[in-house]
Formats: structure tokens, C-alpha cells, sequence
């Protein structure tokens, strides 16, 4: 007897393994799947930027940071006694314009390097409402809690989306035709706009993406995480606190099932021995100078240092 729907999951033709490097760029799935990533010890790249929400904002960051088109003082502003930008998180805002100024260039000029050297770029978009600042009639990634009276709220289509992605794609293509895209769309639910205006932006952007997949196959790929939550784990149970966000227990199986589909088989037993490792360290003795803790603490240092030989890149 079957208890769910078991979503169907396109194998990826181009797998991660150990030497793959991963730039990980949108929502805060995005972020969840890029946490994953680091605790297995892959080379991963995730949001210098911060959390950007839709395909708008990513497109932006992207755009720039190909062209190296350089932010300037008219593209800060003072608020709430900070320095923000309406491109980035408000995790980037500082209270000096100039270093403001100086960290999105220096981010800028970084991701530019990692887009060129990516074999693998994973885009979450999480929403389709977008926010345009009255009078500089420029669509914002973050309202760093300016009064919304400042702003415009549109929903984007379809066909707005399916051009912006193939822009998007067009642009890391111009500079590395060999990287590997997966696109997403986030699981979480973004109430604040509405439950109906949330389900109409969750459809456009997956219209969007598969209407821009259906012209360039061999490109680009679709990993169903939100199709994952909405039919495999349609159970409160499976949500935090808040009913929004996927919890720890959904993240970890979301997951499992990207594992299974984008992560080269060769690369599992290493996984496995990362994540013994990572539990070895996590552990608190009862007496941290008791012979048998020394001892282990030792085989733990040997076995890392095995790993680190394979895998120079890799750090603990």
C-alpha cells in the first residue's frame, strides 16, 4: 500500500562529484541546499549577495558582476542609520557608505571568477511579486524596510520570466558555455503576499522556467523541489513553526532526492566518510583528556588528513 505521490525526478546528466564547482544563487532554499553542500565539504559558492527572491534580482546581480558594472554612490542610500543597497540583502548593509561600496565591488568582482570557473550553478527562485521604487522606477531585491508606500508591487508573467531566464542564461553562457544549470523553485510559502497571489507566482515561475527548458534542453535542467513539498510531503508536519518554511526533517529529504539525481554515485562513499567525520567533531566527551578521547580525537585528525590528501581543497 502507497501513502503518497512519489514525484518523478529527471536524472542530471552533467553530476556533481568532489572536483565540481558549485555557485548556489537565490532564495533561502537556496541557501538550505548550499548548507548541505558545505557540510559534505563540496567547493561551493552560495548568495555573495545575499538572499535574492525572484528572477529579476538574480538577473541583476549576474548582469553586473559579468560586466563588472561597478557600484557607485548613487546606488546606496541612507536608512535606518545604515547604508543599503536595493540590490542586495540587508545582510550586506553597513554603516559607512564607503565600505558599503567597497564589499559589493569586491563581491562583484568574485562572482564574476566564479561564474567563469563554475562546472555546476544551481538558481532558486522563491517569488514572482517584485517591488519597483516610485522614483527611481527601478525593480528593488530588497526593501530594506523602506516604507512600502515608496513602492510598486506587480506580479511578473510568464513570458516576462521565460525572457529574463534565457537572458540569465545567456549571460553565464557568454562566459562559461560549460557550466551545468539547474533551476528550482522554492518550496517556501510566501503567505505575506496572499494564498491565491502565492500559488499565482508559484505557477508563473514554473511556467517560466520549463517554458525557457522546452527551448534549450541539452542547457538546462529542473530539480522539483517545490513539487517535492507540495505532493511527496503535503503534511504540516513537515513545516516549522511559522507553516512556511520546509523544516529540518523536509529539507534533509528534499535533499536525499537531489543526491539521488545530480550527485555522482563515485562521490557517496566520500560523503559518507565526511559526515562520519562531521559527527566525530560535533561530539562532546565527558572527559576530554581521558586516553580513549585522545585517541580517537587522533584517528579523527588521520582520517581528515587522508581526505584533505585526496581532496586538497577540502578543509575541516
Amino acid at each position: 500500500m502507497q501513502f503518497t505521490t512519489k514525484v518523478p525526478i529527471p536524472k542530471n546528466h552533467h553530476l556533481i562529484d568532489y572536483d565540481s564547482k558549485i555557485v548556489t544563487l537565490g532564495s533561502c532554499f537556496a541557501v538550505n541546499i548550499a548548507e548541505k553542500f558545505n557540510y559534505y565539504k563540496f567547493q561551493n559558492t552560495v548568495n555573495p549577495f545575499g538572499i535574492l527572491f525572484h528572477p529579476l534580482a538574480i538577473h541583476e546581480m549576474i548582469q553586473r558582476a559579468i560586466h563588472q558594472d561597478f557600484f557607485d554612490e548613487n546606488n546606496v542610500f541612507f536608512h535606518n542609520e545604515r547604508w543599503h543597497c536595493f540590490d542586495a540583502h540587508s545582510d550586506l548593509s553597513a554603516m559607512h557608505q564607503q565600505d558599503l561600496l567597497q564589499n559589493l565591488n569586491q563581491k562583484l568582482a568574485d562572482l564574476k571568477l566564479q561564474i567563469e570557473s563554475a562546472s555546476h550553478i544551481l538558481i532558486t527562485y522563491g517569488t514572482a511579486w517584485v517591488y519597483t521604487e516610485k522614483t527611481s522606477q527601478k525593480v528593488v531585491a530588497n526593501c530594506h524596510k523602506v516604507p512600502q508606500t515608496q513602492f510598486e508591487k506587480e506580479l511578473l508573467t510568464a513570458t516576462k520570466i521565460q525572457e529574463t531566464i534565457q537572458d540569465t542564461m545567456a549571460l553565464i553562457q557568454s562566459v562559461n558555455p560549460k557550466a551545468s544549470i539547474t533551476f528550482t523553485v522554492s518550496p517556501v510559502r510566501h503567505l505575506k503576499d496572499g494564498f491565491i497571489e502565492n500559488q499565482q507566482s508559484k505557477a508563473n515561475l514554473i511556467i517560466g522556467i520549463h517554458q525557457t527548458l522546452n527551448q534549450q534542453l541539452s542547457s538546462a535542467n529542473y530539480f522539483p523541489s517545490y513539487e517535492i513539498m507540495m505532493d511527496e510531503l503535503r503534511d504540516y508536519r513537515f513545516y516549522a513553526e511559522d507553516l512556511l518554511h520546509p523544516n529540518a526533517i523536509a529539507i534533509q529529504y528534499i535533499w536525499e532526492q537531489f543526491v539521488s539525481s545530480a550527485i555522482a554515485p563515485a562521490s557517496f562513499s566520500v560523503m559518507e566518510e565526511v559526515e562520519s567525520i562531521q559527527k566525530g567533531l560535533a561530539h562532546r566527551p565527558f572527559h576530554a583528556d581521558s586516553e580513549s578521547h585522545l585517541k580517537f580525537t587522533a584517528q579523527l585528525h588521520f582520517r581528515i588528513a587522508q581526505l584533505q590528501q585526496q581532496f586538497p581543497k577540502m578543509t575541516f
